[in-house]
């Protein structure tokens, strides 16, 4: 369409003026800003078992890192690793923990302390401090121990860590220790040479093949003069702990500390990452590393506090799933293989649920990290090769945990965009076994009830397979992914429309009566008793005015069922106009989940919890974009910060994140394998969208403080409808948003 003069002439202006940043920004005199100093890793971690503003913990690491280090406020085995409330720290710990509710693997902690004799036990060598005397980055974490005067810095790479500590200087050599606690589960401790100690710790909370341990090396600078092991029998096996004290005078000790999944030979390869560098080399060469990945979306705004939420937000978006993979001797990629316990070449990626990172969190990297993506999605079909099945929720292997077929939306969307080196023969057969097989032992992996579904269109709710509604409508978005790749491939037409077909299956549990999705029985008819106020039962960490929405892949569709968009846009109104009612009885308790949507004040919007959170950017398919754009800016204003409880629910391993950083450009993945994204109401004045080896893609908007788009810009053509392609952001250029206080029909 031919655009008015005055337009054509307003468009060439703001490519001027965009060009002038652009130009600017990339000037040697301007500065680039440290990305990584606006995050706050603390954020989220106000949080407990009862309510979780986050259920987070200080993740100091690399972005995707194998290793993660947190400080340690809670006992051995706690998924409360860290609280904000708490006073005291019983060690600085080694974790692969992605959720509370998950658990932790190959852990281990150290701690200093100072004494006449070493104290073993968690309550007793622990130490208060304050998070006055506390300095958290993505990339290092400093801490003064106050029962000890004495200071701790450490700063890791991706399998390493540096650590130097600052006893009190009139502290007798004597009275100087390091506590290392390998915990329980078979754990050992050996002293190897004057400076090395190695161990082993098998603890871990399941998803682990025999024989399975994490393999650790500690090395000083300083000769040690003194080991006193100490060895704890305990129903999960020998808990090993030893304490270290040197030879040196010198009140300084810096160590450096390793540990790798193949083998103690490995870890000490690994730590070459580290060993004979100091702290302040580490934490620079780690500030860079998260200074340009998080560089990608280049945010320029007079908000400082939206900022730091942001680069909080997006901080968090980077650390799952997590490398699973080592270098050896010859520099070649390998992992040890979590699913048959072997040691394998290439890539392996592990502790993300797609249940819940399906949703933004996979496309969100998939569009600003394809580089990682790839071997991402490499990773994912080598376990497919390596258990027969794509894992659902990995920590690190198969969990039983969660619902539905969601890998089938994380692979497919890699497959299309063209990430990876993936054979398009090889995906299909993967997507199709798990369409059509229920893993042996692990119910949430391949389809529990498929046998049903696949006769029926759906899991009947009398024989006895839990959340039957939530997983039958999940298998059906599954299914169009698994249609999209066939058509792709060029596989058999029949095959195509039958997975086409089933992808309509969502129809089925529609109940035109009600007005909402309900189970159904094998016979046909409705569950009953129902009540769409009722959580769990028929869903999964949701109830019917939640779980109507996840028709992602045919909105339109869904509209249609609802009496077109007047209906679709009333039963999407209802969810904010109803009061927070629930019922919890299927748990027989208030979850922490139906407590935090009560709290937030929005009716039965529970943002807190994945399976609803792409329902504002439905309304923009009933022709109501103005009313997405109100949600979006309601939703980010109110339930997010980069405080320590910035979150209103779960984080969810990026996937709540992932949903605050796509809003805050103006866009969100409601089908992400469809390439398209509905667009919402830019947060910033100005980002700049920097996909490697490509054109950038820079996002403005025009009076930011406005609640309301009036107009949108691709280039210097105006967007008749709101919805942006994939294949334009890769082509870079400008999106230009023109804000405005009132809503311009």
């Amino acid at each position: 369409m031919q655009l008015p003069s005055p337009l054509r002439r307003l468009g060439l202006a703001l490519a001027v003026l965009g060009l002038a940043l652009e130009v600017l920004a990339q000037s040697p005199m301007a500065p680039r800003p440290s990305y990584a100093e606006l995050v706050d890793p603390l954020t989220g971690t106000l949080s407990s078992y009862e309510l979780s503003a986050g259920n987070t913990y200080p993740v100091i690491s690399r972005p995707w890192g194998m290793n993660s280090w947190t400080p340690q406020t809670g006992k051995m085995g706690d998924g409360w690793q860290y609280t904000y409330t708490a006073q005291k720290l019983c060690g600085i710990k080694q974790t692969h923990q992605p959720s509370p509710w998950i658990g932790d693997y190959g852990q281990f902690a150290f701690l200093p302390m100072v004494g006449a004799s070493p104290r073993f036990g968690d309550e007793e060598r622990a130490s208060y401090f304050s998070h006055k005397a506390e300095r958290a980055h993505p990339y290092s974490y400093e801490v003064y121990l106050a029962d000890y005067d004495t200071q701790l810095r450490l700063a890791p790479t991706e399998r390493a860590a540096v650590c130097e500590i600052t006893y009190p200087s009139y502290s007798k050599p004597e009275e100087r220790w390091l506590i290392i606690d390998a915990y329980d589960g078979g754990s050992e401790l050996t002293q190897t040479s004057p400076r090395t100690l190695v161990g082993v710790s098998r603890r871990n909370s399941g998803g682990v093949p025999a024989g399975f341990g994490c393999y650790f090396i500690f090395t000083f600078e300083e000769p040690i003069s003194l080991v006193q092991f100490k060895e704890i029998k305990g129903e999960g096996g020998t808990r090993a702990l030893a304490a270290v004290r040197l030879s040196s005078t010198k009140p300084q000790l810096r160590l450096w500390v390793a540990s790798s999944f193949i083998s103690p030979e490995q870890a000490e390869l690994n730590l070459k990452e580290a060993a004979g560098r100091d702290f302040a080399t580490i934490a620079r060469e780690g500030k860079a590393v998260w200074d340009e990945l998080l560089g990608r979306l280049a945010v320029e705004d007079e908000h400082p506090e939206r900022m730091r939420t942001f680069y909080s937000m997006l901080y968090r978006c980077l650390l799952f799933p997590r490398r699973f993979w080592e270098r050896n001797a010859a520099g070649e990629i390998a992992h040890y293989s979590p699913y048959n316990g072997k040691v394998l070449p290439g890539y392996m990626y592990t502790d993300t649920g797609y249940w819940d990172t399906f949703r933004a969190l996979m496309p969100l990297i998939n569009l600003v990290y394809p580089d990682e993506a790839g071997p991402m999605a490499e990773g994912l079909m080598n376990a497919y090769r390596e258990s027969g099945f794509l894992p659902e929720w990995a920590s690190p292997g198969h969990r039983d945990c969660m619902v539905g077929n969601n890998s089938a939306s994380v692979l497919a969307d890699a497959f299309l965009k063209g990430l990876g080196r993936l054979e398009g023969r090889e995906v299909v057969a993967a997507l199709l076994h798990g369409a059509n097989a229920e893993h042996p032992t692990i119910s949430s992996t391949g389809r529990k009830g498929y046998q049903y579904y696949n006769r029926l269109g759906y899991i009947p709710s009398d024989v006895g397979i839990k959340e039957h509604a939530a997983r039958s409508l999940e298998y059906a978005y599954a299914d169009w992914c698994i249609a999209e790749v066939l058509r792709r491939t060029g596989a058999p037409k029949k095959l195509e429309a039958l997975y086409r077909s089933r992808s309509q299956n969502y129809r089925k549990l529609y109940n035109p009566t009600l007005g909402w999705m309900q189970g159904r029985k094998a016979d046909g008819s409705w569950q009953q008793p129902f009540s769409v106020y009722k959580w769990g039962d028929a869903f999964t960490e949701g109830n019917a005015l939640h779980y109507t929405w996840s028709v992602f892949h045919d909105v339109p569709g869904l509209m249609q069922l609802m009496g077109g968009a007047a209906g679709f846009t009333a039963h999407l109104d209802s969810i904010f106009s109803l009061p927070p009612l629930f019922d919890e009885s299927y748990y027989g308790f208030v979850i922490h989940e139906i407590r935090e949507m009560q709290l937030m004040n929005m009716g039965n919007y529970a943002h807190g919890n994945q399976p609803i959170q792409h329902m504002i950017y439905l309304y923009d398919y009933a022709g109501r974009p103005q009313r997405t754009q109100w949600w979006v800016r309601e939703v980010m204003d109110r339930l997010y910060s980069a405080r320590p409880d910035g979150y209103c629910g779960d984080e969810d391993n990026g996937q709540t994140s992932a949903w605050y950083v796509f809003s805050a450009l103006g866009f969100y993945p409601v089908n992400p394998v469809s390439g398209e994204y509905a667009l919402g109401i830019p947060y910033f004045r100005r980002v700049r969208l920097q996909r490697p080896g490509a054109k950038p893609f820079v996002i403005t908007a025009d009076r930011p403080e406005g609640r309301y788009v009036r107009r949108t810009l691709l280039g210097e053509q105006p967007l008749a409808k709101p919805f942006l392609s994939y294949q334009s952001i890769l082509e870079g250029g400008r999106l230009y948003f023109e804000l405005e206080p009132q809503p311009n029909p």
